[in-house]
């Protein structure tokens, strides 16, 4: 699942226990903090790994100053930590990246340039639609055991492909109703053929590569096995794993351990083997709030800023031990979105109120909706002037971005006239009311502990009652939301985040695509996957089939632009703003190359801890 929940800012947590804005857009704009230049001015001193062949084994060796070993880095993250272990099972982002840690791809992507880099793969040659990926000889799991063609192609074949676990990436790579075919050429060549050629498809072989070993016996066991297999319950020691850390100690919502893996294939230039670090140690953090009090505190190394701390934290920096980077803006999206969905369950019944599918189902509201929100009041008062208003689907920093689609400022007078113009009005105590006298009454959703998306939607809750509706906000548990929105469908607005690649539309395909599993606004569960689809999402469908099947890239453009229009048009979701992405490290970290694509520990293998500390 490429497109996930976006990282947090915050805003005074009164605003959000008060329940109202006490925040107003006459606000006066603040000075933004000075911040140094953008992170990719250091990150160009970055170099990429080379390929070395020693004794048989085809290892990548760092390019960058050779450091010290030993020592710990911690980070955090926000939630209640991981759900699983198992890469192929991962549902939400934390899982992701708890469980990625552990396990490389045949490729990866550079983190400067952007371009696809070999990983387990010591090279790879596309000849059309074949791909044909030369794997690094005698390089080892973390049992010992060699890694070869037949776990890349027992991954692909009998997981990916089968439909095990999560099934994003498998749904991402289906042309024209068909799959890729992966085959053994010889124990350390694979082929990969796609049906014709699909330029996305490259990319995809960043995807986990298992122990064959190790995950064949859960495969045997059927699919209800295999979504428990791996749980977070597992023994750390019953893990065989590829990648630069393995894990060491799960607590449940206190941290995530993990110590170095000594098989790992990376060398620096000195022929040790990598990585430098020990241990890597995620911190299972409430919320942000506490996260800012531990990084004072000392017992953090790392930290996203949200846009209230930036100035304090840029004022600290001078006399501290630490350093802030500005690495760009943010590469996910963040958003409002309203449920389309117009399905009934198997007792006839409908999953969303008629009255309200009557409302998110007029193209004005939605775009009533949109004219009353504030983006630059949010910008200044949540993310502190540092972002900028989003109208589109494709990040602000995607090279397939479509810039012909103008930004606007809110206009309350707007949105009253197209209400009007679908029959909406006032009674005197100016309550909206729809043509059949209802009373516009619904709830917005959005997880609880995410204290920049409780910010937001304090404020949107504050901007469509301006519009005379009542908004009952409802911050919930992660998981429980995500339940509403995939499994009962029994939500009505939701302010949610999703991940994404500037280099890549295709990882939205499970998104925008109508039978997608994060088809999040008019989600179709299986027994209605052949329910009508509406003409605009057809077309999006198409748009998507033919981006992936072009390989110009300006050929590519033209699709991706189009879909982007028709979200801009159509209001499926609601785009709010981008923040622009701000970290904290401690100065005893040296091979820091932050970058807007990889952050600040991209190469984490290579951190290593210097001699003055």
């Amino acid at each position: 699942m490429r497109r996930r929940i976006i990282s947090v800012l915050v805003v005074l947590i009164a605003v959000v226990l008060l329940g109202k804005a006490c925040i107003r857009r006459d606000t006066v704009e603040l000075e933004k903090p000075k911040l140094r230049p953008k992170a990719d001015v250091i990150s160009n001193n970055y170099k990429q790994p080379s390929n070395f062949s020693s004794n048989g084994v085809d290892y990548l060796m760092s390019e960058n100053p050779v450091g010290n070993f030993g020592g710990v880095i911690v980070l955090s993250t926000i939630g209640e930590g991981p759900k699983t272990f198992n890469p192929f099972n991962t549902k939400d982002n934390i899982s992701s990246m708890m469980s990625e840690i552990m396990y490389d791809g045949l490729v990866t992507t550079q983190p400067i340039t952007g371009e696809v880099v070999p990983k387990l793969a010591k090279s790879f040659e596309v000849y059309g639609s074949r791909y044909v990926v030369h794997l690094r000889k005698g390089i080892k799991w973390s049992d010992g055991k060699l890694i070869t063609a037949d776990d890349v192609v027992f991954t692909w074949k009998d997981i990916i492909l089968a439909g095990f676990g999560n099934t994003s990436i498998r749904d991402s790579i289906i042309i024209n109703g068909e799959l890729p075919k992966v085959y053994k050429i010889d124990d350390y060549t694979v082929e990969f053929v796609t049906p014709q050629p699909f330029a996305p498809f490259l990319r995809m072989l960043a995807s986990p590569i298992a122990p064959k070993h190790v995950f064949l016996p859960a495969v045997k066991k059927g699919k209800a096995y295999f979504d428990t297999f791996q749980s977070t319950n597992i023994n750390p020691k019953d893990l065989v794993t590829s990648g630069a850390f393995r894990l060491k100690e799960y607590v449940p919502a206190q941290r995530v351990v993990y110590d170095r893996n000594p098989n790992y294939y990376e060398i620096n230039k000195k022929e040790e083997k990598l990585p430098y670090l020990d241990r890597l140690v995620y911190l299972i953090v409430g919320d942000v709030n506490n996260e800012v009090l531990k990084f004072e505190g000392g017992e953090l190394d790392v930290i996203s800023l949200q846009g209230a701390n930036v100035a304090r934290f840029k004022e600290m920096e001078k006399h501290s031990d630490f350093t802030v980077y500005n690495i760009g803006p943010d590469t996910g999206t963040m958003y409002l979105s309203m449920n389309l969905n117009d399905r009934k369950d198997s007792n006839g019944k409908f999953y969303v109120d008629p009255k309200k599918q009557l409302w998110f189902g007029d193209l004005n509201f939605r775009r009533a909706c949109d004219y009353a929100i504030d983006r630059k009041n949010m910008v200044l008062n949540i993310a502190n002037g540092l972002g900028e208003p989003l109208f589109t689907p494709e990040s602000l920093n995607s090279i397939f971005l479509n810039k012909n689609l103008k930004p606007y400022g809110r206009d309350i007078n707007k949105a009253k006239e197209l209400l009007r113009e679908s029959g909406f009005y006032w009674d005197k105590k100016g309550h909206l009311r729809d043509r059949f006298g209802n009373h516009v009454e619904f709830d917005l959703y959005t997880n609880a502990g995410n204290t920049e998306r409780e910010a937001i939607g304090v404020m949107v809750k504050q901007d469509l009652e301006d519009l005379g509706m009542k908004v009952n906000f409802k911050p919930i548990e992660f998981n429980s939301l995500v339940n509403k929105l995939v499994s009962t469908l029994d939500w009505d607005m939701v302010i949610m985040g999703l991940t994404g690649s500037p280099l890549e539309p295709n990882g939205g395909k499970n998104v925008w695509m109508s039978n997608g599993t994060l088809h999040m606004f008019n989600q179709r569960l299986e027994k209605d996957m052949n329910s009508k689809r509406l003409p605009w999402e057809k077309r999006i469908d198409y748009l998507y089939e033919q981006g992936a099947l072009a390989v110009n890239f300006e050929e590519r453009k033209k699709f991706y632009d189009e879909y982007q229009k028709i979200v801009y048009e159509q209001k499926p979701f609601i785009y709010i703003y981008s923040p622009i992405r701000i970290v904290a490290i401690r100065n005893k970290f040296k091979n820091i190359f932050p970058s807007s694509l990889g952050g600040v520990t991209h190469n984490i293998e290579e951190i290593f801890i210097g001699d003055d500390n």
